[in-house]
């Protein structure tokens, strides 16, 4: 027997231990661990600011007005010529003049609401040109109406007692949204 066959081992064997890992794949793995670490933070960013947008939102919705009663007035030749709106919290009826007709020089309109067969009671007097103007209001105010119209009246409008001119300038429905 010889003895020397198993004293030396093959040459063509590894050397045990010895594995490599070849250094692209270590950059490869330190690579992708960056883009996912990166990721991570561009997503948890990301989440912040979408939560950030909707409490800002939320905030908005809370402050916008809240319309409970609209009317569109009509003029002669049923054209949508005043567009009524009221918001409660801040106690203005907001008209938008949806034509061109101005007042004269010595002429006011004026805004009335009418109850069935009541008398119409006045809403306040039209002073402003503008395309855009307000009226102080209480919502009690808008209670039971069923229509508002505008009249033209002499500069300053007439008290409620004396009553509208007539024919309307501008007459609509009142609509009361429900709460």
């Amino acid at each position: 027997m010889n003895d020397s066959h198993t004293e030396n081992p093959p040459a063509t064997s590894p050397a045990p231990g010895k594995r490599r890992v070849s250094p692209w794949w270590r950059a490869l793995a330190i690579f992708l661990m960056l883009v996912l670490l990166i990721g991570w933070a561009a997503s948890a960013s990301m989440t912040e600011q979408l939560k950030a947008q909707i409490r800002h939102l939320q905030a908005k919705v809370a402050t916008v007005p809240q319309i409970r009663h609209l009317a569109v007035l009509l003029d002669d030749q049923q054209q949508p010529a005043m567009l009524v709106t009221m918001d409660p919290q801040t106690g203005l009826l907001q008209l938008e003049r949806l034509n061109e007709v101005k007042e004269g020089r010595e002429d006011s309109m004026q805004l009335w609401a009418l109850d069935g067969d009541k008398p119409p009671r006045s809403l306040g007097v039209i002073e402003s040109k503008y395309k855009t103007l307000q009226l102080p209001a209480k919502e009690a105010s808008l209670a039971g109406i069923g229509q508002l119209a505008i009249s033209v009246e002499a500069k300053g409008g007439v008290p409620e007692t004396q009553g509208p001119r007539l024919p309307w300038l501008f007459k609509g429905a009142l609509v009361h949204k429900a709460i």
